[in-house]
């Protein structure tokens, strides 16, 4: 008795569906992209920053970022102790370091 016909409807859906789809695509690539050249090489850079301020120990020769050149006497859990001359003893942050004497961001790539 009722013979309605539900494909026009169904295969509108489908469309609409296919259509928002493919417009989300773009958006898609564009997170990935972003991802890949951006985030990704950015916190592969943190790991090795870390890494190379876990690394300081007594006797290494530092650079910190306000240009400062001296010898690590002490290590604490978040500072070091520099020594820039005789009896001249600093007390710096541990992310005040930016250089190991001798290691370059070249270097800590190999």
């Amino acid at each position: 008795m009722n013979n309605i016909n539900f494909s026009p409807v169904l295969l509108q859906a489908a469309g609409g569906f296919e259509q928002m789809i493919s417009s989300l695509i773009p958006f898609i690539l564009i997170i990935g992209i972003f991802y890949f050249l951006i985030i990704r090489p950015q916190q592969k850079k943190q790991k090795e920053r870390q890494k190379l301020l876990e690394s300081i120990k007594k006797g290494d020769k530092v650079v910190t970022a306000g240009g400062l050149h001296g010898v690590v006497e002490g290590v604490e859990n978040d500072s070091l102790l520099i020594k820039v001359a005789d009896n001249v003893k600093l007390k710096f942050e541990r992310s005040a370091v930016t250089n190991i004497a001798g290691i370059t961001d070249v270097d800590t790539k190999k």
